[in-house]
């Protein structure tokens, strides 16, 4: 039986790591403009068993403190598919939604205060084009493709946050609007697209759950991604439905896929080889993350 799926103590692999976790965050660099533009990543997010996982948690973590710490962060979450464009409630201590269920009831009662993100709120919605206009959430806080992977990564929850929507899944587009966001590094803002490497949650099996088996159609596809990604091949991994092994299967409808292309245009130059930062597989799921380089 998983002890991710199972634990003895919900969350309690995060309650042994925050302690170091937060020591280390702590003595993290500020970002400044000598150290350039950040890059922008790609991150494999999880559910709430991470929460549960302490070696991916620590990946996470080392991860960003090889990194300046960000004044500010963006995050587009393969969990708000929302049209047209729209920002999270900016406001300081916004509440989160716990956009899952069937977990015990400490995975809805972990808090994730951020400051107030409305100077990044002003700046986005002004980087648009004047036909194009943002909406401003009043309410909505951030979803679970945001705050579950930042609470291994900045633990402090120190750092304004705001989240933008996916308003379709059209790579060309979303490699056009990552493009328009990409000054945003320049100024100290991690950029990340939010989702994961395989995603295949009607085609899980007991083996998968309880003995970490990775079916073939998960490795096929991820290891399609991580050669296309390598060479810079935008053009195939846009064809991802018709040339990647492992469909429909590793991804059955395309949210956790989709935000590598805000990742890739914000790099500002999507062909570009990436720099891999994790791989390996959680519960048969690919969970590769990278960054433009």
């Amino acid at each position: 039986m998983s002890p991710i799926l199972h634990p003895t103590v919900p969350a309690g692999a995060y309650d042994d790591f925050l302690p170091d976790a937060l020591r280390r965050a702590r003595a993290q660099r500020d970002w400044t403009p000598d150290d350039g533009p950040l890059p922008a990543l790609y991150v494999s997010h999880g559910a709430p068993p991470l929460l549960d996982d302490g070696p991916w948690m620590r990946q996470l973590l080392d991860w960003t403190q090889n990194l300046p710490k960000p004044k500010a962060i963006l995050i587009v979450s393969a969990h708000w598919e929302r049209a047209p464009l729209s920002l999270s409630a900016p406001a300081a201590h916004t509440p989160l939604v716990y956009d899952f269920a069937g977990f015990h009831p400490r995975y809805r009662q972990v808090r994730y205060d951020t400051p107030d993100a409305s100077a990044l709120a002003r700046r986005v919605a002004a980087m648009m084009p004047h036909d194009e206009p943002v909406h401003q959430h009043p309410r909505r806080g951030l979803d679970h493709g945001a705050w579950l992977p930042l609470m291994a990564m900045f633990p402090l929850a120190d750092i304004p946050v705001l989240q933008l929507s996916m308003p379709t899944h059209d790579p060309a587009r979303l490699l056009e609007l990552g493009a328009r966001l990409a000054p945003l590094r320049e100024e100290g803002t991690l950029v990340i697209g939010s989702g994961f490497m395989t995603h295949g949650l009607h085609a899980i099996t007991p083996d998968m759950l309880h003995k970490g088996t990775v079916p073939g159609w998960s490795s096929d596809f991820d290891t399609w991604a991580a050669d296309a990604l390598a060479r810079g091949d935008v053009e195939e991994l846009a064809a991802w439905r018709d040339r990647a092994p492992g469909m429909p299967h590793a991804h059955p409808t395309p949210d956790h896929y989709t935000p590598l292309f805000i990742t890739l245009g914000a790099g500002g130059d999507p062909e570009r080889p990436v720099r891999t930062a994790i791989d390996g597989y959680v519960l048969g799921f690919a969970k590769r993350s990278f960054q433009t380089t």
